[in-house]
């Protein structure tokens, strides 16, 4: 199953398969008022804060967005009426670089491959004539997901550290330009990036509609990068470890693999005193 379907595909899979599960991610302070305004017929909606994070006091611990215990993310799956051989689909309203990307990797970390992010987003969904709702949805819950430890690859902040300085390693800083030569910082407390590493902005991923580039275009773009190294050895990082995944989405739909994701991204490592590099 590629991990990306249009507009077109996701209104035949809804005639098709009723017991799809659809999710609403989208997030930030209008999220759930949006979701509850208008969302795709049948949706649930997560949020990113309360359920795909596990946000601590201090960002220094594991950044803005660490990750839930999983038996945290396994009791939501369940109350979702998520079980291993759910169909599930998932947007939000930023061309799946909010939490659509996030919720997916979390979903793929436990093992779940039927999990699908739609191109384009609420916006796609909406001007193909998808039917939409207002209000909440309601879920018929089942027993927690049977899965106990994150399968993916992450990494922690000292080994990040070492990987920058390791050739066999290539560590992606998704954020714009701006933020990586450290010209502005919207969100964190400091500006710059992480000595070493380099920096491919996840909207290069995407073409001017807000769709993603074709596999085969993000395969020629990604494989440029990361050359002949494992994908295991390529590391992805953003502002909290949520817009990175959308480049371990575009790596994987490219069929180069998924990559390391570094979950504490610039917020963990701009708060511990670690090297800041500036300029490109």
């Amino acid at each position: 199953m590629q991990p990306i379907l249009n507009a077109t595909e996701l209104s035949s899979v809804l005639k098709e398969n009723h017991k799809l599960v659809l999710i609403d991610a989208r997030s930030g302070p209008n999220g759930r008022a949006k979701y509850e305004k208008e969302h795709l017929a049948g949706a649930l909606h997560v949020d990113l804060d309360k359920d795909l994070a596990d946000v601590k006091a201090d960002a220094a611990q594991g950044g803005r967005h660490p990750l839930p215990e999983p038996d945290q993310f396994a009791g939501l799956l369940g109350r979702l009426g998520i079980t291993p051989y759910s169909q599930v689909v998932v947007y939000d309203d930023m061309s799946g670089a909010n939490a659509a990307s996030r919720f997916w990797w979390m979903l793929r970390a436990t093992g779940h491959d039927q999990v699908q992010v739609l191109d384009g987003g609420y916006q796609a969904a909406v001007a193909a004539g998808i039917p939409v709702s207002s209000g909440v949805e309601q879920a018929t819950s089942v027993d927690p997901y049977p899965f106990k430890a994150w399968e993916l690859p992450t990494i922690s902040m000292e080994e990040v550290s070492k990987a920058v300085k390791d050739p066999d390693y290539l560590v992606i800083d998704v954020r714009d330009a701006a933020r990586y030569r450290g010209e502005t910082e919207p969100i964190d407390l400091v500006a710059g990036h992480i000595p070493g590493a380099v920096n491919i902005p996840f909207q290069s991923n995407l073409t001017q509609d807000g769709t993603y580039l074709s596999p085969e275009t993000l395969r020629e773009k990604y494989s440029q990068a990361v050359g002949e190294r494992d994908p295991e050895h390529v590391v992805v990082h953003c502002g909290s470890g949520v817009t990175a995944c959308h480049t371990a989405l575009a790596m994987d739909y490219a069929g180069l693999g998924i990559p390391t994701l570094y979950v504490g991204s610039w917020s963990e490592w701009s708060r511990n005193d670690r090297p800041i590099g500036t300029g490109a």
